[in-house]
């Protein structure tokens, strides 16, 4: 009897503990006791605004791609890897991913305008000559000058409005370049218009710093690749970052096989004549190239990978001249350089500047010993001539096409050519 007593409350003494065992699973409180578990946590670039540039705005380039940063639908480096981790912040440029449906990515540029060494040198340059101090609010410091005062009550901007900034696209400016700056400026709803009302006062701060500072995301916006200008797709900006379309720079390709250093050199011709004879009638020169300047897509088609060197006359309107003896400089003329510059005089840019500064720069590089001896001479012999300086009686679409006329025979047509294939299968020129 005893042992049966014994037994019976053993087996309610089991139930009773597997009920308790039941209620404690049923209670979240009391479960997450009994069995710990860490909970999964999406990994994510720890973003900061200094990193963007954003804590500097509105003296930055805009932000009308800072939702995909926070979104992580732009991420660095060539991995999508779990483990985000941001690049230093003293690069001048990042490889990047971009995507739309977080399933397919594309390959993307993110670039600074300056150096974060310059643009430091920068902000602290602004507080101590407007305000007197070693840091300050940017924006308030800007706000007050001179040249601000006068964008804030202008209605359209104007040539006397870009006096004395140091980007070359402006060194002669005409009034019709200027409205399509105003018209085509992507950081803000299109408007369509030349006039500046639909402008806030942070968007003319930040047109103005982006002018000030390096004009190439405004050339991006205002010539667009879909409109068959060379320079790679504009997608936005976030602070003091750019993003645009990825190419890979010219030096890439020095040790190119012969029919891809033949086909890039026709490219950077075909290129070096349109920005001589376009459409719109604009003259664009360059005061300065390297192998960082052109760069090529994935397809083959070759671009101007940085167009901050670029300038512009127009050959419709021409320059407009510039009030007083001496250049009007601020602030803003040396954001990024010397105030004391020297200028250089709208009339002395020589139709051949840009064919000169390839012929020295890029074309020896690109299409040294690559050829079979007879050809190698002759385009050694140009390409020499060229570097020297051209007659000037001799016409520089003449020379270019001479170039040309000894490098299209070796080019070849294939699936490596992917922006003219097949077409090319079909063309009596190959």
């Amino acid at each position: 009897m005893e042992r049966w007593i014994c037994c019976l409350c053993s087996r309610v003494a089991d139930w009773l503990m597997l009920l308790l065992v039941l209620a404690r699973s049923s209670n979240p409180s009391s479960a997450a006791t009994v069995s710990p578990s860490a909970p999964h946590v999406r990994p994510s670039y720890s973003f900061g605004r200094t990193f963007l540039g954003l804590d500097k705005c509105n003296a930055c380039i805009g932000t009308s791609i800072c939702k995909k940063f926070f979104k992580e639908e732009i991420r660095f480096d060539t991995w999508l890897s779990s483990h985000l981790k941001l690049p230093p912040s003293y690069l001048l440029s990042y490889l990047g991913n971009y995507t739309d449906d977080a399933q397919s990515w594309r390959m993307v540029d993110i670039t600074r305008l300056a150096t974060k060494y310059q643009h430091d040198r920068a902000d602290q340059r602004i507080c101590t000559s407007l305000l007197k101090t070693k840091t300050c609010s940017l924006e308030r410091a800007l706000r007050r000058t001179h040249r601000f005062q006068k964008w804030l009550r202008a209605k359209r901007l104007t040539p006397d409005l870009v006096q004395g900034l140091s980007s070359p696209m402006l060194r002669c400016p005409s009034q019709r370049l200027l409205d399509r700056i105003v018209r085509r400026y992507a950081e803000v709803p299109d408007a369509g218009s030349i006039y500046m009302d639909h402008l806030t006062d942070q968007d003319k701060l930040r047109l103005l710093y982006t002018l000030s500072v390096n004009s190439h995301p405004i050339l991006l916006q205002i010539f667009p690749d879909v409109e068959g200008w060379p320079f790679p797709r504009y997608l936005g900006s976030c602070g003091r970052l750019v993003v645009s379309a990825s190419t890979r720079p010219l030096r890439d390709f020095f040790r190119a096989a012969p029919e891809v250093a033949a086909d890039l050199a026709l490219q950077l011709l075909a290129v070096l004549r349109s920005m001589g004879t376009n459409d719109l009638n604009y003259f664009f020169y360059f005061t300065r190239v390297d192998v960082g300047t052109f760069g090529v897509f994935s397809n083959g088609h070759l671009f101007i990978r940085d167009a901050s060197t670029l300038g512009i006359i127009d050959k419709e309107e021409g320059s407009q001249p510039i009030d007083g003896r001496q250049e009007y400089k601020d602030i803003f003329s040396c954001l990024t350089v010397d105030c004391q510059s020297a200028s250089v005089s709208c009339n002395s840019i020589r139709e051949e500047q840009s064919l000169i500064m390839v012929c020295q720069e890029l074309l020896p590089k690109l299409l040294k010993g690559k050829f079979l001896p007879p050809v190698q001479e002759k385009i050694d012999s140009f390409l020499q001539h060229c570097a020297e300086g051209l007659a000037d009686d001799q016409d520089v679409n003449e020379a270019m096409a001479k170039l040309a006329q000894l490098l299209k025979p070796l080019q070849s047509c294939d699936s490596r050519f992917a922006y003219r294939y097949p077409d090319c299968k079909y063309s009596d020129k190959y």
